[in-house]
């Protein structure tokens, strides 16, 4: 066997795979880099950046509307509540009316002597004389129960007449020069009544039964008697007879 002759060629073999591997190794690295895309280099853009605002649509429009309607109508209900709310307003103080004397009659004159008879406190010593001399029954109203309610009238016995000045405050200012007015009382303690009504009167619609009535509070009445024995708060009708003139006081009588 020949070593010598054979040792050189299988070099020359070797030499030349290797020189081909390292050959095609490097056409392949060459066509990759040819390959490769280029590095995209992003510049800073210095422009100012653009904003916009877009527009509602309708329907945005419609039910915005829609929304500050509602409220609006919202506000008003209460509104209209809060003004329906009743208000509680405190009860007033009680006021006490007071009592209103009466004014003088305008056609009422009178002199010096006509003053002096009409002195209350003679009067009333007067009445009281004749009460206490009073003997027997009070006269009953003929016929049934004629007071308020069908109670029995008595006819009343004065225990001291009223005053010209006492009836005439309670005339009406246009009162006819003569008359008379008729009313029911209820005797009370010394010698009052109380709870007068209206009977009747003359001229009808003078106002004559109303004046006797208001001036009523004034009276002093004996109380009716039966058999003898004092009935305080039986009724009592009495009567008072207006005459105007120029110098004199209204009659009385029962």
């Amino acid at each position: 066997m020949n070593l010598t002759s054979s040792s050189p060629s299988k070099w020359r073999e070797r030499g030349g795979g290797l020189l081909f591997a390292l050959l095609f190794n490097g056409l392949l690295l060459l066509a990759l880099l040819t390959l490769a895309p280029e590095p995209i280099v992003r510049l800073p853009d210095f422009r100012n950046p653009v904003t916009f605002e877009m527009a509602p649509g309708p329907k945005a429009e419609k039910a915005k509307a829609k929304a500050e309607k509602s409220e609006k109508k919202k506000k008003q209900e209460k509104s209209a509540q809060r003004k329906a709310q009743p208000v509680v307003k405190p009860n007033p103080p009680v006021v006490t009316p007071t009592e209103q004397q009466p004014s003088p009659l305008p056609f009422l004159v009178m002199d010096r002597q006509q003053m002096a008879s009409a002195d209350i406190g003679k009067m009333a010593k007067k009445g009281a004389a004749d009460g206490a001399s009073g003997q027997g029954d009070s006269a009953a109203v003929a016929g049934p129960g004629e007071g308020p309610g069908g109670v029995q009238l008595f006819e009343a016995e004065w225990y001291r007449r009223p005053t010209a000045a006492e009836l005439g405050g309670y005339l009406p200012a246009n009162a006819p020069g003569n008359g008379w007015g008729l009313v029911a009382c209820k005797t009370v303690d010394h010698y009052h009544v109380e709870n007068c009504q209206a009977l009747g009167e003359s001229p009808l619609g003078s106002g004559f039964a109303k004046a006797v009535r208001l001036a009523a509070w004034q009276f002093l009445v004996l109380p009716p008697r039966v058999n003898g024995k004092v009935m305080v708060g039986s009724w009592v009708r009495i009567r008072i007879d207006y005459t105007r003139s120029v110098a004199g006081s209204p009659d009385m009588g029962q």
